[in-house]
């Protein structure tokens, strides 16, 4: 264990490792927007406390020992130099303070998923992808910039148990057990939403009827979080030792 980790728990240093694994291939994948949105963990423990970038890091550039400790109003516990972002924080603190499950939660303005969060009928089951979150996709309206925390309840009421969210006009948004599990989630959502993007620019859209579609979602709930944590997980945190490395100091 380095100098740096033992300033932690073994407990809250993995969960560090962990998320900024996520900022990285949050990065790499190109779904970052600048400085811009956040991804949290809660850290193991008693206390509500939580893991967010530091205000003003580019993704690419976060680390397990940059990543800033907050309570659940967003104000830093501890004596961090680091700036937060508290605003930043009220779609995510909502989510940790009702979901007991949602122990991280990831949220992005990519281009792609903006841009189906902008559309009528929101994610469409056009491929097996889309219908891999069939079962587990909740949508929310969108009431301005998330600086009013009197949104929160709508918010989290939305969600519900979904692990997958379209906020309209805004982003996409997914949570998990495990930071393993909230970035697979992402992944199959922001693939999703590329897909339909490409598949509009062709001729009519072909929907599989609602029978396969059904069948889809259950094979999906299936599978639960085993091959994120186990499979899908440790691959990419390869192939960021190969192409971003340094996540873990």
């Amino acid at each position: 264990m380095s100098t740096i980790a033992k300033q932690f728990s073994e407990q809250e240093w993995q969960v560090r490792v962990d998320l900024a694994a996520a900022y990285r291939l949050v990065a790499l994948f190109g779904w970052d927007d600048l400085v811009f949105t956040h991804i949290s963990a809660r850290v193991p423990g008693p206390e509500h406390h939580f893991l967010i970038n530091p205000y003003g890091l580019l993704f690419e550039e976060i680390t397990a020992s940059s990543l800033v400790k907050v309570g659940l109003d967003g104000h830093k516990v501890g004596d961090s130099e680091q700036l937060v972002n508290p605003a930043g924080f009220t779609i995510h603190s909502a989510v940790h303070e009702s979901r007991e499950d949602a122990q991280c939660v990831l949220h992005l303005h990519t281009r792609d998923g903006v841009a189906v969060s902008s559309q009528q009928e929101g994610l469409l089951p056009l491929n097996q992808t889309s219908m891999l979150l069939n079962a587990g996709l909740a949508y929310h309206e969108y009431e301005g910039i998330a600086l009013n925390h009197d949104e929160r309840p709508r918010l989290v009421n939305d969600l519900g148990n979904c692990n997958a969210m379209l906020l309209w006009n805004h982003g996409t948004l997914t949570v998990g057990a495990t930071v393993a599990e909230a970035f697979t989630t992402m992944y199959f959502l922001e693939t999703a939403c590329s897909i339909q993007i490409a598949a509009q620019a062709g001729n009519q859209l072909r929907i599989p009827g609602d029978d396969v579609q059904k069948l889809v979602a259950q094979q999906a709930t299936a599978m639960g979080g085993q091959v994120a944590n186990h499979l899908v997980w440790p691959a990419l945190k390869r192939r960021l030792e190969r192409q971003l490395p340094g996540y873990d100091s």
